[in-house]
């Protein structure tokens, strides 16, 4: 089962740290040196390190002035954005609003060949329908205070989700049945969103697995939403945060829980029967 999906993040973000910290050892410098020769408390020295405080691009260029590596400043930099970039909190990406973050994953999406996706409380949003897509995103614009926007995010979501039906991509798909229950806008938005995942689930392109709610027993416990792009890029769906997976050994444990959800869910014939028992639950 996949380790905390943070795990990544933190893991770049000890790096930088460590190597800061091996430049101050090489320089000879002692923390509390260091803190005087860039002019800070010593425990903020000791926070960096430990990758509990997150160093400033004028933390960083300070610190290799200190330790006279300035060359490597550059370096480090990049290292610290990336890490940083790896855990996006929700509230600093969508403060201007919904439809840049939907446009932002363009590029991502184009290169991508293989989409595995799973989700446990909503449908995916690659293949969510307007409607389905503005109430949802309404919902969280709502909670996070961001400008709301969502019905030119929903229209940029569709967009973007038209590369669904592009030659040379196979996108596996799989929700937990409660997902089909989960209701957002009213009832009609809900009939044309289900009505969307059995004309898609029929495309050649796209296998369609449903994991029902009366499973006897699962190996593997409901996760939460996460995208794996081709076997190198996982992206992890929290309240507040996106996180980026991108460390090799996590990703393959993505993987790895993605083929036991796959396992139990169903296809086909018995994937639509559960699909239209939800429209029923409409009526």
């Amino acid at each position: 089962m996949p380790t905390s999906p943070s795990s990544s993040a933190q893991a770049a973000r000890e790096a930088v740290g460590r190597r800061l910290k091996e430049l101050r050892q090489d320089a000879g410098l002692t923390v509390v040196e260091l803190a005087e020769r860039c002019g800070w408390h010593y425990a903020k020295t000791s926070r960096i390190e430990n990758a509990r405080t997150a160093p400033s691009v004028a933390d960083i260029r300070a610190w290799c002035q200190a330790c006279d590596t300035d060359e490597q400043a550059a370096d480090i930099v990049a290292a610290s954005r990336n890490a940083e970039s790896m855990y996006t909190e929700w509230r600093r990406k969508i403060r201007t609003g919904l439809r840049q973050v939907q446009e932002s994953y363009t590029s991502l999406f184009r290169k991508t060949r293989l989409f595995r996706i799973y989700s446990s409380r909503i449908i995916p949003g690659l293949v969510q329908t307007e409607g389905y897509a503005a109430a949802l995103l309404h919902t969280i614009a709502t909670f996070h205070g961001a400008p709301d926007d969502s019905a030119e995010a929903a229209a940029a979501r569709l967009q973007r989700s038209r590369i669904i039906h592009e030659p040379g991509r196979r996108f596996v798909l799989l929700v937990e049945e409660a997902a089909l229950h989960y209701r957002m806008g009213d009832s009609e938005a809900m009939a044309a969103q289900l009505g969307q995942l059995l004309t898609v689930g029929a495309l050649p392109a796209v296998s369609l697995g449903v994991i029902p709610a009366d499973l006897p027993e699962r190996p593997i416990r409901p996760l939460e939403a996460f995208h794996v792009y081709d076997d190198t890029l996982v992206a992890v769906e929290l309240l507040t945060a996106r996180v980026t997976v991108t460390q090799p050994s996590e990703v393959s444990e993505y993987l790895k829980a993605f083929e036991q959800l796959r396992a139990l869910a169903v296809y086909g014939a018995d994937a639509r029967a559960l699909i239209m028992k939800a429209i029923d639950a409409l009526r």
